[in-house]
């Protein structure tokens, strides 16, 4: 094994202590599972794990000097994700109950693609810069440089994905079943619920430039 059990083990237990805190990502999950049941959540779940794959590879091939040469890029991402996320919010918020079917009370996913909550989720967790840290900051405390690094890290990265995905998938099934359960006059109730989590989302992405690598706590 590329890293010894006991490290492995602390890792695991520190990586679910960051992960159980909700951070932007899993608010943009709520919210989509709320609003459009935990099918749309899975997605995104989906979504950021494949982000999140992607930020693996690269941290193998230089991640800290990408970072640090592309950080601009990385502020400018950011602030867009920010953005949009409010964007979304917004109007989730003035959809005034058309969420549902007024006849039926059935949600409505035609709009939306399940391949559009998926891209949502890869954008979602690349404007998170507490992620870039993270992985920047986070991962490179359990690896042992007397060893093969590559292959630490990935068995490092790969342990901190299935953590997360185990907790959005939580995330995402508890919020679909709670709209399953709100009925369709309370279908404003759900929708602004939802549209409070992404705005709030979008929120915690524009404030989160300024946080030093050991701040980069919350997803």
């Amino acid at each position: 094994m590329p890293v010894d059990t006991s490290s492995l083990m602390v890792f695991a237990l520190a990586s679910a202590a960051l992960i159980v805190v909700p951070g932007p990502t899993v608010t943009v999950i709520i919210a989509n599972s709320l609003a459009n049941g935990a099918r749309a959540g899975l997605f995104n779940v989906l979504g950021t794990q494949l982000g999140l794959a992607s930020m693996l590879l690269l941290f193998t091939a230089g991640f800290s000097v990408i970072v640090e040469r592309l950080g601009s890029v990385f502020d400018v991402v950011r602030v867009v994700g920010a953005v949009y996320l409010v964007w979304l919010g917004i109007k989730l918020w003035r959809a005034n109950g058309g969420t549902f079917d007024a006849g039926s009370g059935e949600k409505i996913r035609a709009a939306r693609s399940d391949a559009w909550y998926v891209r949502q989720g890869v954008f979602v967790i690349w404007a998170n810069p507490k992620i870039l840290m993270l992985f920047g900051a986070f991962i490179p405390q359990f690896v042992n440089p007397a060893n093969e690094v590559v292959p630490q890290v990935l068995t490092l990265g790969l342990v901190f994905m299935v953590i997360a995905t185990f907790f959005d998938v939580i995330y995402a099934l508890a919020a679909g079943r709670m709209g399953q359960w709100l009925s369709k006059q309370r279908a404003r109730v759900a929708e602004r619920c939802a549209a409070a989590f992404l705005i709030v989302g979008g929120v915690w992405l524009a404030l989160s430039g300024g946080l030093t690598p050991t701040e980069a706590a919350a997803r």
